[in-house]
């Protein structure tokens, strides 16, 4: 509701108290003034309430004043008990006729009338019967006007404005008229709902029709009497807008009533609990318009104004209007305003209507003009005159007919209608009946139809009769016929055609009933069927009482000999049938002739004639004429058809029929032989292209991304510059249109992009047409191409030339800057530290871009204090440099704040962002305690609170923020030091501080800084300290006899090994140097390291332990004695160092190779020590020592003996042993030097060779295989160490069970492993016998040891026997390795390592079993590798037996396969053979995928992620062509949807797409309502057929073949598809539905002829109709390929694994043989001798040791089993894998030579030489 200036407020009829009765007074004598309200019952009589009134206002008796009601009526005793009531409102004026000085409020009731209830079930609402309600609705409102100005006694004027000009308010409409008025009751009145004029009385409301009496008869009801129920306005209102404002003054009064009613009020009233059926009519002036305030409503001031000097009007004013209907009313203003002119005819042109051909009369039936305008801002306003439009239907009717028919019919009761029935005759060529394109009954014809159907009349399938109710047309009412007026059953005085010609109008009154909108009569068309409803003609406006139906034939006849202008047909040739018509009605009978005569002029076979009418004009020469009917010689009729040969015939070849009625009588034939001369000129040329709503595109023009494209109009041109839209001859068939395609190429980096591509088909009334183009956003170079194509092939050429095309090339840059980005910021950000803000420009497409003017940028922040040192510009990018900011930050971890940056002038001009600010650089160090003097005792510490803070006083913290504290003013003082990078705060302490040999109070000052902030002031401190009475000192002391020697600290000590150190003592002083007697608390803290015992007693008299010195010189003893409280520790310290002893032992080790070759100096040389009976090396010899030493041993040679002393090492170096001639083996030197003798054993061999024979090697081919560790198994060394054989004596090399030992986990094929094992391993030593109860121990006297396992791996070193452990003697113990795995978490467990090794008590026999022992393994090392030999050949000729086997079956399988496939063995029985036959066939398979073969068209959609599928025309092919067009065609409106495995891929497609693609996402679709796959067809039930089909039924989803995503296609076309059902024909089909409806419901059937019977049965017609395959356009599944070219496939493929398996059995079988005889050579045959030997030897010194033997070869070799596999027995894949992994270890692998001209190489066959195949194989 609009806003309007308020009045004072007021208590509404349904405020007031409903048992008190009052009214309501203003004072309007001199001005405004408040109403008053008045208590009824307190006066009876018109002077007591006079007396009231003059109390109530103040009045004196002197003053003269009236009383009146709102409508002016003056209140006396006569009318008071009359005129006031209870609620009413009143005036006090000087007199009856004054001028309101200000506007008055009247309540107003308008609940509805119980009409509403009683009449609810009537048709309420507009019903559109395919038209806009709109004009009906306008004709409510001039309904209203008509019956308020039927007493006018001028003109009366009726004004319907569309007020749309913007710039005076929102639109409106206003309807007003020059009637009567409505008082202020009136008005009330009309907006009571359903207060009709028959139900309104003088006793409950006054009336506007209060004693209503129908109005005289007058010509065709032409009373007025049209506003009737109390509903239409109402309706009509808030049907076209929102809310309404009705003015109105009546005659005879000064008072303009004025009542607003508003959608929004009632709403308001509603929400508030309020009377909705209440309110106010404002009382006032004429041209007062103060209370209108609302801008929305400006132009009401201007018609107020025009209120001056009206006597009496009323205006309806509607706001609110819906936007539809202005755009209707603006875009068909022609069309409606005709609409009412047709609807008010009569009402407007007088009873005889707008005869055009007649003398106007002046008369009471033509003063009334209604007038509409349209005023728009900047147009001139559109104003039309109803009287002045000359196209409406009943001005036609009118003016078109050659007579009329006039009767009248009277029905019971005292209703009356009058008809007339008008003749609108043939004219020659057309039938003169009018046609109304806005009739819904009206049949249009098609120009182009070759046939004619006599049943198209003129009138088509119009009714007869259009209906007036009053003189105004009830629209959507109208009667077919009458009896006397239908057309006959039989021929009967007149051709039947003269029935279609005639129109008629019937006009009733008001005793035949409308609907509330007077849109239908309710019961006209019964009552005029009636039985005894009577006809009457009417002559000179006189009934005549005689037979109607004989009278109207007669006239009718009359009419058509009178009227009608008819062709003459001549040159009868016979009759025929046309099978050529749809109809087989109108197919025969069919007359011919040869020529007519038409007005005056002659048509003859053979003329060359032109056409009317026609789409498009035909120029050709006549073949035959044709007249529907059984006819013979020359007759006459109202028209026909011909044949006309179109030419030139050599373009179009074609025949056209056509109503001879298109014939054009006046063309010349000179100007068709012209015609034709010129037809094959007439072909495109080129293209005319314009911007016609700007935007226009010029070649190579630079555009801003998103700058439109304007709308294009492109005309084609041919030679002569006309424009054209078809080709010659294409325009006849309706199959050579043209059509401009338009493509907009993106040439990207990627590749060119078609961006847009668009078709565009000629309008008709317009020319070729592309619209605005508003997408090209992507920067880049484009070439926006139009091209002539054809209709049908998109063809663009024609008769072999090109058609013609427009290139336009341009290039699109980045935009104006639109919006920003914030770049990425360098963190942290800090208090006061400068920071930059990167920022992006960008153009509304997000493309960067540079700014068009300067741009300051505004930088802010809740709580922070902001500022930036400048803008600076880099291209595309711009920085917002030195940022600062200040505030206050609770943490040092900082505080989050949104920075919000603004670049004003943007139309995105901000972005915020969170930045975490920490506090800012280091700028004040704050101490406590703030006392600047402390006080400590000497030696005790003292902490500082430290805070750092930056310049805002906030706590901050960087990194290496370290504070010191430094004391000064004695040495060595103690330097304070606290982190406070994470905190910035922090307890600042340390070492004690002690100043040396004090001995009063000292003063310190402590300077408190941050070294690496030089601009933080440091803080200093100034410390008194005091002496402190603590420990201070601790002394060592060594008493010799009397005589106590201080022992200073660190000092070293020499003493004799394996001595003891007697007689120690210590003592305690403060810093007085004062000794402190020692107590049983201090004696607690004293701690010495060298035993763990300590007698407490002892140490209170000051004693130390004795200190026992190292047997061993290495061994350094580290002596301290400690002593530590709560506030010092003190130590002191010295280091004992064993001196060797007496010399007691000699020792002879060999440095280098123990091998000497006969006759050659051994490489090494041997080292002679001298140690004492620890084993301690004597460093007091001199050279001189070397004369002493003695050599001796079997066949040596000392004629190069040499013997040096090394001083450095204190050896004695022997060189140049060399051996005579003799005897190999292994040779013991004797060493002697004094008493002391060591032996040294050389292992003597034969002397270097005296010949060497070269073996020739062929081209071998080398396998090398890269092995992998397998799985932990168990714990191996890397090198087998030698069987350890140990004694208890004193050396401690005797005693040394493993000097350096590593072991590693390993697989089972001893390959290490396990690099992420980690742990420890514990060793420990074990008897072979369960018995043994002396086991050895470890140094000292320990049972077990552990050692560290890392990565899989443990180093075990120096792992000796205790002196003088338990053992028994010649005995066999084992050293156990058991591992203890930590990580990873759940490891397997593995086995320990066991080493064995043999115990003496006698050292003498120990050195003769080691000896022994130092054989075993060498025999040992050799017998492994003889048995990894022969196991290696043996496994590798049972492989490749196994290999031959499975080659053999392999090469029989495939050769069976090639039978089966019809291949000819003999064919390929050779490689040679077998490539031939493959290129024949590779050759045949590339011609058949060669073959042209059906495929879609339809270009599929980019596969951007796997969520895509693509288009549904390329998810599927089909084999049979049938098949695949009627599919395709059926499936046509969904070929193009892209298909996609998620809502989400298909929503991006949508918005790329902005919408144009449809989408169709999998995970969108009701599975449950997908077909069964297993499901059986309809006429299967139960498993068994109902009935025997014909047609071959199949369906339609199982002929579908799927390439791939064959699951989510079962799903796709199953929706879509449903249970389609294809069969070979129409007949079979509708048979097959026919039997399956009997039994369930029949789903769609399509047949291979292209024919479609839905599932509701309907077949037949073009919609039912596939067309041919190429009328689809590609738009269809794609053919598979053939049959032969899988089979061909098939067979490639076989042939080709037939010829690798036979390539293959040749090889193995040749590998085969070459290691079968190697195998069986002699040089094999010795080493299995050798072997035996050397395994006898082995068993002979185990026996010797007294060791447990080791295992014979035939315990743990699979050779048994690989040399008894036979050729026809291979073991399974499976068994011969196990059997590798027992035989070989990684090292063990032995390649053999295959080729026939090597030899084996000699040895044990490891080395190989040639090519390599790197494979990797898991161990």
């Amino acid at each position: 509701m609009a806003a309007e200036q308020q009045l004072p407020p007021a208590v509404t009829s349904a405020d007031k108290d409903s048992n008190k009765k009052v009214v309501f007074v203003f004072d309007r004598r001199l001005g405004d003034s408040l109403e008053k309200c008045l208590d009824l019952s307190s006066w009876t009589t018109f002077a007591e309430f006079k007396s009231a009134v003059c109390r109530a206002f103040d009045i004196t008796t002197g003053n003269n004043f009236v009383i009146t009601t709102t409508n002016r009526k003056e209140i006396k005793s006569q009318n008071f008990d009359k005129c006031v009531k209870d609620g009413v409102t009143l005036y006090i004026l000087n007199s009856v006729d004054q001028t309101l000085p200000s506007a008055t409020r009247e309540r107003i009731d308008f609940l509805p009338h119980y009409d509403t209830l009683v009449k609810s079930g009537m048709y309420e609402y507009y019903a559109s019967e395919g038209q806009t309600p709109l004009p009906f609705a306008f004709a409510e409102l001039i309904d209203n006007s008509l019956s308020a100005t039927a007493n006018n006694k001028g003109i009366r004027n009726i004004q319907v404005r569309l007020l749309f000009d913007e710039s005076q308010g929102k639109p409106a409409v206003a309807v007003i008229d020059n009637g009567r008025g409505m008082t202020s009751k009136q008005l009330n009145n009309w907006a009571v709902y359903r207060l009709s004029k028959f139900t309104r009385t003088d006793d409950d409301i006054e009336s506007d029709h209060s004693g209503y009496v129908r109005p005289p008869m007058v010509p065709r009801s032409l009373n007025s009497d049209i506003s009737y129920f109390g509903v239409g306005g109402k309706q009509a209102v808030f049907f076209i807008g929102q809310s309404t404002r009705m003015i109105t003054k009546p005659a005879e009064s000064q008072d303009v009533h004025e009542l607003m009613l508003s959608k929004d009020d009632f709403e308001k009233k509603e929400k508030n609990k309020e009377a909705i059926y209440s309110g106010f009519i404002r009382n006032r002036k004429a041209t007062d318009s103060m209370h209108i305030t609302s801008e929305d409503e400006r132009f009401l001031h201007s018609l107020i104004v025009e209120e001056k000097d009206k006597e009496s009007f009323t205006a309806v004013i509607i706001t609110g209007v819906q936007q539809a209907h202005v755009q209707y009313l603006k875009n068909y203003f022609h069309l409606w305003t005709r609409q009412l002119a047709h609807i008010y005819h009569y009402y407007i042109h007088g009873p005889k209507g707008n005869d055009m051909t007649a003398t106007k009369e002046v008369g009471p039936f033509n003063n009334i003009d209604i007038e509409i305008s349209m005023f728009e801002k900047g147009k001139v306003p559109k104003i039309v005159n109803l009287r002045e439009i000359k196209d409406d239907m009943q001005t036609l009717f009118i003016n078109t007919a050659a007579d009329c028919f006039e009767f009248k019919a009277h029905v019971e009761g005292e209703g009356v209608v009058e008809g007339v029935i008008r003749y609108h005759p043939f004219l020659y060529d057309k039938e003169t009946y009018p046609e109304d394109v806005s009739c819904t009954f009206n049949t249009i014809e098609d120009d182009e139809e070759d046939c004619y159907s006599v049943d198209k009349g003129a009138r088509g399938k119009r009714p007869i009769f259009e209906c007036f109710w009053n003189g105004r047309l009830i629209p959507y009412t109208t009667v077919e016929d009458f009896e006397f007026c239908a057309p006959p059953k039989k021929r009967g005085l007149v051709a039947l055609e003269c029935f279609n010609r005639i129109s008629g109008v019937l006009f009733t009154n008001d005793k035949f009933q409308v609907s509330t909108n007077k849109l239908t009569f309710m019961d006209l068309e019964l009552k005029l069927k009636d039985k005894n409803t009577l006809f009457t003609r009417v002559v000179n406006g006189q009934e005549q009482r005689m037979k109607i139906d004989r009278e109207f034939a007669m006239w009718l006849k009359e009419c058509h000999e009178k009227y009608d202008k008819q062709i003459k047909f001549s040159c009868y040739k016979g009759t025929i049938t046309r099978s050529d018509l749809p109809s087989k009605r109108m197919q025969s009978p069919w007359a011919l002739y040869a020529g007519i005569e038409w007005d005056g002029k002659t048509f003859k076979a053979g003329d060359l004639v032109k056409t009317i009418k026609t789409m498009p004009i035909i120029y050709g020469r006549i073949v035959r004429f044709l007249l529907y009917g059984d006819h013979e010689g020359d007759v006459y009729s109202t028209g026909g058809e011909v044949q006309v040969a179109v030419e030139p015939q050599a373009l179009y070849d074609e025949v056209k029929t056509i109503p001879i009625s298109k014939l054009d009588r006046t063309v010349a034939v000179s100007v068709i032989k012209k015609y034709i001369e010129d037809e094959m000129a007439r072909l495109p040329d080129k293209l005319s292209v314009t911007w016609p709503e700007g935007d226009a595109l010029t070649t190579n023009e630079s555009r801003q991304a998103g700058m439109p494209i304007g709308a294009l109009r492109i005309e084609i041109l041919n030679k002569k510059g006309e424009t054209m839209q078809k080709l010659p001859g294409t325009s006849h068939g309706g199959s050579k249109k043209l059509l401009v395609e338009l493509k907009v190429i993106w040439h990207s980096s990627g590749g060119d992009k078609e961006i847009v591509s668009h078709i565009s088909q000629h309008g008709g009334k317009w020319p070729y047409w592309f619209k605005k183009m508003e997408n090209i956003n992507k920067l880049g170079n484009y070439t926006l191409k139009l091209q002539v194509v054809l209709n049908e092939s998109n063809a663009d050429t024609y008769a072999g030339r090109a058609l013609p095309s427009r290139v336009f090339k341009f290039t699109v840059t980045e935009g104006k800057p639109y919006k920003f980005t914030v770049g990425l910021l360098d963190p942290p950000f800090r208090i006061a530290v400068p920071f930059n803000i990167p920022l992006d420009l960008q153009d509304e497409f997000g493309h960067s871009t540079q700014p068009s003017s300067i741009i300051k940028p505004i930088v802010e922040a809740s709580g922070l204090e902001l500022h930036y040192e400048a803008f600076v510009a880099k291209g595309t990018s711009f920085i917002i440099k030195g940022v600062t900011a200040r505030g206050s930050v609770t943490t040092c971890q900082g505080r989050n704040f949104t920075l919000k940056v603004i670049l004003p002038g943007l139309k995105e001009d901000s972005q915020t962002l969170k930045i975490r600010l920490l506090p800012g650089p280091p700028r004040e160090l704050r101490i406590k305690p703030d006392s600047n003097k402390v006080v400590i005792e000497n030696g005790t510490t003292f902490p500082f609170q430290a805070e750092v803070l930056d310049e805002a006083g906030n706590i901050t913290a960087q990194p290496k923020l370290v504070v010191h504290c430094k004391f000064l003013g004695a040495p060595n003082l103690p330097v304070y030091t606290v982190d406070c990078s994470n905190t910035g705060t922090g307890i600042l302490t340390g070492p004690v501080i002690h100043v040396q040999n004090i001995k009063k109070d000292q003063t310190l000052k402590a300077r408190i800084e941050i070294s690496s902030c030089k601009d933080v002031p440091a803080v200093e401190k100034i410390i008194k300290l005091l002496p402190s009475t603590q420990v201070t000192k601790l002394q060592i002391f060594s008493i010799d006899g009397q005589k106590a020697i201080p022992i200073k600290h660190q000092d070293e000590i020499d003493w004799i090994a394996g001595d003891i150190i007697h007689h120690l003592i210590f003592r305690m002083y403060d810093e007085g140097d004062r000794q402190i007697v020692v107590n049983s608390s201090l004696a607690e803290k004293i701690k010495v390291n060298w035993t763990p015992r300590i007698n407490r007693e002892h140490l209170i008299q000051g004693l130390l332990p004795d200190v026992k010195v190292p047997c061993s010189i290495k061994d350094v003893r580290y002596c301290q004695v400690s002593y530590q409280d709560d506030h010092i520790s003190l130590e002191s310290a010295f280091t004992v160092k064993p001196q060797p002893d007496e010399p007691r032992l000699l020792k002879c080790s060999l440095k280098g190779l123990s091998t000497v070759q006969m006759g050659e100096q051994l490489q090494g040389e041997i080292h002679v020590t001298l140690s004492d009976r620890h084993g301690n090396q004597i460093q007091t010899l001199t050279s001189s020592c070397i004369e002493l030493l003695g050599i001796a041993g079997e066949g040596l040679d000392k004629s190069n003996l040499k013997v040096t002393w090394q001083e450095n090492t204190q050896n004695m170096v022997v060189r140049g042993i060399k051996f005579v001639p003799g005897v190999t083996g292994l040779k013991e030197l004797c060493f002697a030097w004094r008493d002391f003798v060591d032996y040294v054993r050389i292992h003597l061999t034969a002397g270097p060779p005296t010949q060497i024979s070269l073996l020739e090697w062929g081209n071998t081919e080398e396998i090398t295989f890269r092995v992998v560790p397998g799985e932990p198994v168990k714990l191996m060394p890397e090198e087998q160490p030698a069987t350890p054989t140990v004694s208890n004596v004193r050396s401690v090399t005797h005693r040394t069970l493993v000097k350096n030992l590593c072991l590693k986990v390993m697989d089972e094929y001893n390959n290490p492993t396990g690099e992420d094992i980690c742990g420890k391993l514990v060793v420990t030593i074990k008897s072979t016998t369960e018995d043994d109860s002396e086991i050895p121990q470890f140094q000292g006297k320990l049972s077990s040891l552990e050692f560290e396992l890392n990565q899989g791996s443990s180093v075990v070193s120096n792992l000796v026997l205790a002196e003088n452990c338990p053992g028994r003697d010649s005995t066999e113990y084992m050293l156990i390795f058991e591992p203890t795995i930590s990580k990873p978490v759940k490891p397997s467990p593995l086995p320990p390592y066991i080493l064995s090794f043999m115990f003496y008590n006698d050292f003498k026999k120990q050195q003769q079993m080691t000896t022994l022992t130092k054989e075993k393994d060498q025999l040992s090392l050799s017998i492994i590798a003889y048995r990894s030999l022969f196991d290696t050949t043996n496994q590798l000729i049972s492989e490749m037996k196994c290999q031959a086997h499975e080659a053999t079956a392999k090469e029989t399988h495939l050769r069976n396969e090639l039978r089966k496939q019809k291949i000819d063995i003999a064919e390929v029985s050779t490689v040679q053979d077998i490539d031939a036959v493959l290129k024949q066939m590779k050759i045949e398979r590339d011609r058949i995928l060669k073959l042209p073969r059906r495929t879609c068209s339809l270009s599929n959609y980019t596969r951007s992620s796997a969520d895509v599928l693509g288009k549904i025309a390329h998810l599927a092919m089909i084999e049979d062509d049938e098949v695949a067009r009627v599919v395709s065609w059926h499936m046509a409106s969904d070929m193009d949807c892209v298909v996609t495995l998620t809502t989400d891929a298909a929503r991006r497609i949508f918005d790329e797409s902005q919408g144009r693609q449809q989408v169709l996402p999998l995970d969108s679709i009701y599975r449950k309502n997908l077909p069964d796959a297993k499901r059986p067809l309809p006429h299967m039930r139960n498993g068994k057929c109902h009935f025997k089909p014909e047609g071959n039924p199949i369906f339609a989803r199982e002929l579908l073949i799927f390439p791939e995503n064959v699951e989510q296609c079962h799903t796709v076309f199953g929706m879509l598809l449903g249970d389609t059902i294809i069969l070979d024909d129409l007949n079979a089909a509708n048979q097959y539905r026919k039997e399956v409806v009997k039994i369930t419901h029949c789903p769609t059937l399509l047949t291979r002829d292209g024919d479609r019977i839905r599932s509701n049965g309907k077949f037949g017609g073009l919609q039912n109709k596939a067309p041919q395959m190429d009328k689809l356009r590609g738009l269809v599944f794609g053919a598979p390929l053939p049959k032969a070219y899988h089979t061909l496939n098939s067979q490639i493929d076989l042939i080709q694994q037939y010829r690798s398996a036979l390539i293959k059995l040749n090889n193995v079988n040749q590998e085969l043989d070459l290691q079968l005889k190697y195998l069986g050579s002699p040089e094999m045959t010795l080493k299995h001798k050798e072997l035996n030997e050397q395994e006898n030897q082995l068993k002979q010194i185990e026996k010797q040791l007294g060791m447990t033997p080791t295992r014979t070869t035939s315990e743990c070799s699979p050779k048994a089993m690989a040399l008894d596999l036979s050729d026809g027995q291979a073991p399974s894949k499976k068994m011969r894998r196990e059997s590798a992994k027992k035989t070989y270890s990684t090292e063990e692998w032995v390649s053999i030579p295959l080729k026939k001209s090597q030899q084996p190489p000699s040895g044990s066959g490891l080395d190989t030489n040639g090519s390599t195949l790197s494979r990797k194989r898991k161990a």
